[in-house]
């Protein structure tokens, strides 16, 4: 057989052809034996990537792992135990990223949540809520209160590589206690301090406080911390049901609270990073932050999240 005919039929060049004559010539049959070719093992098939991202997602206990934190070493492993190919640690990185997972931090989420109940209270009970406050004029309140401790507190900032920023603290457990409510409609923001402990008392306190600043007929949606719930409580809401109706959030569900998230931005403004040497200082700092607070309205209905998608609906007008 010609050269010329082996170059057209096996599609090489002729120096390959030369390279296959020398090294039978050096190994004779031995030569011809099959090697697996280097480089990169074969790439995860889309189904495999969907099973991978599948597996992640369980978790690493349901997988067989005796911890509750994915690694890239340990979707490394998990990779090589069920497919049989072996990826470097940091390809495994770019890989996750491609399929849409991140490394982030886990989240406390109750064992107690009632997924039912958060559902009926999104898709039914505050929209009829919500027809209430339209149809008696009313204001619609989210009510709740948090505590600013003397030592401050900690959160993420810009430092110098190798000297992690550190905060001044103090033993002294005191700290500043607020009641608040943001109006639904408006962004108004009421609020009162106390240096008391949250009880049944001072609850009560806040509500003649917001009466008081308030014209016209009240919705309040609180939790069901005790002394929102305690029997002194519901007197005081039976004595003022003229003008105050209160309704009760799904348990476990400060998520659906929004003023939860206007007491991060006071902390984020009044105490992260920050020590107080004397406890009027914290007080000063927290006022000044809520003060600020109360006058961007604008600010506080964008606090209010997925209850805003309620307002386009027809059914509710």
């Amino acid at each position: 057989m010609k050269l010329e005919h082996i170059l057209s039929l096996w599609n090489v060049s002729q120096q390959s052809v030369y390279n296959w004559l020398n090294e039978f010539v050096r190994e004779r049959w031995e030569s011809l034996r099959y090697e697996k070719a280097p480089g990169r093992p074969p790439r995860l098939t889309k189904t495999q990537k969907r099973q991978l991202a599948a597996w992640i997602e369980a978790g690493p206990e349901a997988c067989g792992y005796e911890c509750g934190c994915w690694s890239s070493v340990l979707i490394q492993d998990l990779i090589d135990q069920k497919f049989h190919v072996l990826y470097n640690r940091f390809y495994v990185c770019e890989l996750l990223r491609n399929l849409g997972f991140s490394y982030q931090k886990a989240r406390f989420v109750s064992d107690h949540l009632d997924a039912e109940a958060r559902q009926r209270w999104m898709e039914s009970e505050f929209p009829g809520i919500l027809r209430q406050a339209k149809q008696l004029r009313a204001s619609l309140f989210f009510g709740d209160e948090a505590s600013f401790a003397r030592w401050g507190s900690l959160s993420y900032t810009w430092g110098r590589r190798g000297r992690q920023p550190q905060v001044p603290t103090t033993g002294i457990r005191k700290g500043y206690k607020v009641f608040g409510a943001i109006e639904f409609f408006s962004g108004c923001l009421i609020y009162q301090g106390t240096e008391q402990r949250f009880h049944s008392d001072s609850y009560q306190s806040f509500l003649r406080y917001l009466l008081s600043q308030v014209a016209g007929p009240i919705i309040l949606i609180q939790d069901g911390a005790r002394y929102h719930t305690s029997k002194a409580t519901r007197e005081f809401f039976e004595q003022h049901k003229e003008r105050l109706t209160v309704y009760q959030l799904p348990s476990y569900s400060p998520d659906y609270n929004p003023i939860e998230y206007l007491w991060k931005k006071v902390k984020t403004k009044a105490t992260h990073n920050r020590y107080f040497a004397e406890f009027v200082l914290l007080v000063k700092s927290v006022k000044r932050a809520l003060k600020v607070l109360a006058t961007q309205s604008v600010e506080i209905l964008h606090l209010m999240g997925v209850y805003t998608k309620h307002l386009a609906d027809p059914s509710v007008a």
